[in-house]
């Protein structure tokens, strides 16, 4: 009787290799109908033609300007649901505009944002354009805008008289405060995503610690020892927190550490349920939590230079980076295989203010190219490598510029 072994061993691995590629391209093919192309909604800002040299800084600005209504309301972007005013947004309007010393506009959008101040609770999520109020759209305060708008008024502190400012920083800087528990930390609050949380995020952390120590820094001008005491004291428990529960690579939620000296686990770290990266020396490795583009924030330009956190940062940036060469917002985003244009310039920004100018300079001309025909800098670019969502979007606007401007000469640090 013929013994079929062998030739049962030839064709037996190309048969496997084939069942895997035909479950490849059937999870590629499902994976693109979950996740479509998303599309441009707009060349740019209707009736504005590109400026006269078309260059970044200008084109930048010029979007800013006409983005921004003579009010100071510093909508996001031009059209539908963009059509609003993020206390986050403007913030770095702001602080774009003062990186180039043009203070007078800065002064109009925080003019804004101290017109439509809470008073006291979080800020909401976005304001009408006429300062009449904020959408009942269900959407839920967020607390990061205590940080960023804290932040924004320190850095054009230069934009006129801060007293006039006192009662917008004195009632943010309370609000941080008044959120921490006895962990230090505070509860969960939407953040940049735009979604509710059911813990806290990294979104809300980054800039709460920034928007604090830039509250010190006015209330020391000002001479309010009771606000510096107070707000001290909670930067100093935010602080050590955030290094407990998310250090030390800082994903988006706090992650569990084990010791792969327990458990045997090894190898490459920096992708999916792995966190952002383990610490191959020490043997702990962090288990969920995700990479996160926000881990920029706890470095400069907004928190002094650390290198555990320059660490997490630079791997953070290698795990998000799309094979279209633009950055995704979390590890969650990736399958879809589309760049988020203020994510890559938050990188951008953070490689400026370290001083990595080769990295900077890249991703600065990524985000030109990628540019739509009218010269505006889009919210996405797809796929395909076509700009897509919003243009202009106001947030990857001020980005641009406070980058160009980081690169030009050091930018503050709270």
């Amino acid at each position: 009787m013929r013994d079929d072994s062998a030739r049962r061993v030839r064709w037996f691995p190309a048969v496997v290799i084939v069942v895997l590629l035909a479950f490849l391209a059937a999870g590629t093919a499902s994976n693109l109908r979950r996740n479509p192309q998303p599309q441009l909604v707009a060349e740019g800002i209707p009736g504005r033609m590109p400026t006269a040299t078309d260059d970044l800084l200008d084109q930048a600005l010029a979007d800013l300007d006409a983005l921004t209504q003579p009010n100071g309301a510093t909508l996001a972007g031009w059209d539908g649901p963009w059509r609003f005013v993020w206390p986050r947004d403007a913030s770095f309007a702001a602080a774009a505009h003062c990186s180039v010393g043009q203070y007078s506009a800065a002064a109009k959008v925080l003019g804004f944002l101290d017109g439509v101040r809470p008073g006291s609770g979080r800020w909401e999520a976005r304001y009408f354009a006429d300062g009449s109020g904020h959408p009942e759209d269900g959407r839920a305060g967020q607390l990061d805008g205590s940080g960023w708008v804290l932040w924004a008024t320190w850095f054009c502190r230069g934009a006129g008289d801060l007293a006039q400012y006192w009662p917008m920083v004195k009632e943010s800087g309370d609000q941080i405060a008044a959120e921490l528990g006895a962990d230090g930390l505070p509860g969960a609050s939407p953040d940049y995503w735009e979604r509710p949380e059911s813990d806290v995020t990294l979104g809300t952390i980054a800039p709460l610690l920034t928007g604090l120590r830039s509250g010190i820094d006015i209330a020391r001008t000002l001479g309010k020892s009771a606000e510096i005491s107070s707000w001290q004291g909670a930067l100093d428990r935010l602080s050590a927190a955030t290094d407990r529960d998310f250090g030390p690579d800082y994903p988006r939620t706090p992650a569990d550490t084990v010791s792969n000296l327990e458990t045997g686990i090894g190898g490459d770290t920096t992708h999916g349920q792995a966190g952002i990266g383990g610490d191959s020396a020490g043997g702990l490795i962090g288990i969920g939590g995700a990479a996160d583009a926000i881990v920029t924030v706890l470095g400069p330009p907004f928190a002094p230079e650390r290198p555990e956190v320059t660490a997490a940062i630079e791997r953070t940036h290698d795990v998000l980076t799309q094979p279209n060469g633009g950055v995704t917002p979390n590890e969650e985003w990736r399958a879809d295989g589309v760049a988020w244009t203020p994510q890559t310039a938050l990188f951008a920004l953070s490689a400026a203010a370290r001083g990595d100018r080769a990295t900077a300079t890249t991703l600065l001309n990524w985000l030109d190219t990628h540019r739509t025909s009218k010269g505006a800098l889009p919210e996405k670019v797809n796929r395909n490598l076509q700009p897509a969502g919003e243009a202009p979007l106001g947030w990857t606007s001020a980005l641009v510029v406070l980058t160009l401007s980081a690169l030009n000469g050091p930018l503050p640090v709270p």
